[in-house]
C-alpha cells in the first residue's frame, strides 16, 4: 500500500494544473452531450460518466495529465444494445465491461499495447486528428436535432465522415459569424503566450473562451451556445443497480457488447498514454490504467452513466494548457459536476464556435506532420500502415483501426523475415555425410524455403547434417516441418543429424516430444545431437 501511495503524484504545479483542468471541463460540456447523442441515451447519462470517468481515472489511473470521459468510439458500439433493449441494458453492460478491464490489468495485458508499430501509433494519431476536425464541422450546421444528435463530437464510426454529405450548412451571417469566432479564438490561442510577461500566467484556451463568450454575450451576438446542445443542469448522480434480470439470457445479451466496449476502451486509453508518454518524456502504467478504466465504468453502470475511456482532443487541450499532475484530471471531473449542479445557466451560454476553435487547434497539435514528410524516406510497406490506419480510422473505427495496422504490420513482418532465411549445402568427402547449414529464422513463413533446400529423394549421401548453429527454430510450423522431413530420410534409409541446436528449441522440442517424436542425444562435438533414424530403430 504504501508502495502505491509513493506513486501518486497528486500535482507540482497547482496552479496550471488547475487552470487546465478548468479549461478542460468547459470543452467537456458539448462533447459528453454529443457523445450521450451518440449513444442515444439523456445527456445527463453522458455528463456523469465524463465526471465519473474522469474523477476516478484521474486518482487511480496509470497516467497523470490524461483525461478520460464519455466518448465517441465508445458510444457507438453503445446504440445496438440501447436501442433493442433500452438504457438499463447499457448500464449492466458497462459494469461487465469494467469487470473484463480490470481483469485485463491484473492479467498484465496492457503490456500488448507495446507491440503496436510506430506506424500504426502515427495512423493513430493522424486519424483521429481528422475525426476531431470532422466532428467539429457539425457545429456549423443548423441546429437540427437530427443533425446534431447524429453528427456532433463523434469520434469514431461513419457518422464521423457523415458530417460532410448529410447537409443542413449554415448560411449567410450565420455562417460568417460562426466562422469569425471560430478564428477568433484560434488566434487568441495562439498570440496570448507571445505576450510578454502575461502570456504564460493563465493558459491561453481558457483566455480565448473567457474572451469570445464576454463578446458573445456583450454584444449580444446571435450564434449557437451549449445551451442550444442541451440543458446540462442536473442533481448528484445516485446509485443505481441496473434494473435486468440476472439470468444467463441477460448475461449471453450484454457480454459480446461488454467485451467490444472493453477492447475499444483499453486501445484508445492505452495508444493515448502511449503518445502522452512520448509528449512529455515520462511512463505510464499501462496495468494499472487497465484497472483504473475499469473500476470507473463499473462505478459508472451503478451510477446511471455510459462509461467511456481516455479522450484524446481532452488530453492534448490539458497538456497543451500546462496539466501534468493528477490533480488537472482531478479539477476537470470536479468543475464539470459544479457546472451540472450550480452554473449551468451560465456554462449553457457559452458559445460553441469558442469551443470549436479550441478543438481545430488541438487538431492542428495532434496531426504528426512529420509523418508526412517522412513518407518518401520510409519503407513503403509503413506508408502504407500509415495511410490504411488513417484511412480506416476516419471511415469506420479506432479500435478496428488499429487491429487491422497490426495485423498488416505483422504479416509484412513475418513475410521480411521470411526472406531473410536461407541454406547453404556443402558435401564432407572426409566424414563421408553431406551438410545443409540454415541461416535465419525458421518458422511459418520460411518452411516452404526450408523444404525447397532439403531433398531427402536426391541425396546421394546416406548421412545427413542439418546444422542450425545460424538458424532459429520459431514455431510449431517449423517443428512440424523438421518432424516431415526426418520421417522422409527415414523413408530412404538414410541417417539424420539435427545438429546445433538452440537452448530454447531444445526446451521447445522437449514440449513437443510428443508431436515432434525426437530425441536428443548429448554430443561431445556438436553439444546436441537429434540422430532420428535410430530412434527410429529403438521404437522399434
Amino acid at each position: 500500500m504504501l508502495r502505491l501511495v509513493r506513486k501518486f503524484h497528486l500535482t507540482t504545479d497547482p496552479k496550471s494544473d488547475m487552470l487546465s483542468g478548468l479549461t478542460v471541463a468547459l470543452a467537456l460540456v458539448p462533447e459528453a452531450i454529443a457523445f450521450a447523442f451518440v449513444a442515444k441515451v439523456d445527456p445527463l447519462v453522458g455528463l456523469y460518466a465524463a465526471f465519473i470517468v474522469g474523477l476516478i481515472t484521474s486518482v487511480f489511473g496509470g497516467r497523470s495529465g490524461m483525461i478520460s470521459g464519455a466518448t465517441g468510439a465508445m458510444a457507438v458500439a453503445m446504440v445496438g444494445i440501447v436501442a433493442i433493449y433500452g438504457v438499463e441494458y447499457l448500464f449492466a453492460t458497462i459494469v461487465l465491461t469494467g469487470i473484463i478491464q480490470m481483469l485485463a490489468g491484473v492479467f498484465q495485458m496492457g503490456k500488448f499495447i507495446r507491440l503496436v508499430p510506430h506506424s500504426v501509433m502515427l495512423g493513430f494519431v493522424n486519424g483521429l486528428a481528422i475525426v476531431i476536425f470532422l466532428a467539429q464541422l457539425a457545429q456549423f450546421k443548423k441546429p437540427a436535432p437530427e443533425v446534431i444528435h447524429d453528427t456532433a463530437g463523434h469520434e469514431g464510426g461513419h457518422s464521423a465522415i457523415d458530417v460532410l454529405f448529410n447537409g443542413g450548412w449554415l448560411t449567410g451571417p450565420s455562417m460568417n459569424l460562426m466562422l469569425g469566432l471560430t478564428l477568433l479564438t484560434m488566434f487568441i490561442i495562439w498570440a496570448f503566450p507571445k505576450i510578454p510577461k502575461i502570456g504564460m500566467l493563465l493558459p491561453s484556451s481558457l483566455v480565448s473562451i473567457v474572451v469570445v463568450s464576454l463578446l458573445v454575450i456583450g454584444m449580444d451576438l446571435d450564434t449557437k451556445t451549449v445551451g442550444d446542445m442541451a440543458s446540462i443542469s442536473g442533481g448528484l448522480p445516485a446509485f443505481h443497480l441496473p434494473m435486468v434480470p440476472f439470468t444467463w439470457e441477460t448475461l449471453f445479451i450484454i457480454l459480446p457488447v461488454a467485451v467490444t466496449l472493453a477492447a475499444i476502451g483499453l486501445i484508445e486509453s492505452l495508444l493515448t498514454l502511449t503518445l502522452i508518454d512520448e509528449m512529455t518524456e515520462t511512463r505510464g502504467r499501462t496495468s494499472q490504467e487497465c484497472i483504473g478504466q475499469g473500476l470507473a465504468n463499473t462505478t459508472c453502470g451503478f451510477f446511471s452513466a455510459m462509461g467511456g475511456c481516455a479522450m484524446i482532443g481532452q488530453s492534448m487541450i490539458n497538456i497543451k494548457s500546462g496539466g501534468r499532475g493528477r490533480l488537472s484530471g482531478i479539477t476537470a471531473a470536479i468543475a464539470l459536476l459544479i457546472f451540472i449542479l450550480f452554473a449551468s445557466k451560465w456554462i449553457e451560454m457559452i458559445p460553441l464556435a469558442a469551443l470549436t476553435g479550441l478543438m481545430f487547434m488541438v487538431v492542428i497539435a495532434t496531426f504528426a506532420w512529420a509523418s508526412i514528410r517522412i513518407l518518401h524516406k520510409i519503407p513503403k510497406e509503413d506508408a502504407f500502415v500509415i495511410f490504411l490506419v488513417t484511412s480506416v480510422t476516419v471511415a469506420y473505427d479506432l479500435a478496428i483501426a488499429v487491429i487491422v495496422g497490426v495485423i498488416v504490420s505483422a504479416l509484412v513482418y513475418a513475410w521480411k523475415s521470411a526472406n531473410k532465411f536461407w541454406i547453404t549445402v556443402w558435401s564432407n568427402e572426409e566424414d563421408g555425410n553431406k551438410v545443409y547449414k540454415l541461416h535465419g529464422p525458421l518458422f511459418f513463413g520460411s518452411i516452404q524455403r526450408f523444404k525447397n533446400g532439403v531433398d531427402p529423394k536426391n541425396d546421394e549421401e546416406n548421412d545427413i547434417v542439418i546444422d542450425f548453429s545460424h538458424a532459429r527454430v520459431w514455431d510449431h510450423s517449423a517443428l512440424e516441418a523438421i518432424d516431415a522431413l526426418a520421417l522422409k530420410y527415414t523413408e530412404y534409409g538414410k541417417t539424420l543429424h539435427l545438429v546445433h541446436l538452440s537452448p530454447d528449441c531444445q526446451l521447445l522440442l522437449k514440449n513437443a516430444k510428443d508431436m515432434v517424436e525426437v530425441n536428443l542425444i548429448e554430443d561431445p562435438q556438436y553439444g546436441v545431437l537429434v540422430d532420428y533414424a535410430d530412434f527410429v530403430e529403438q521404437q522399434k
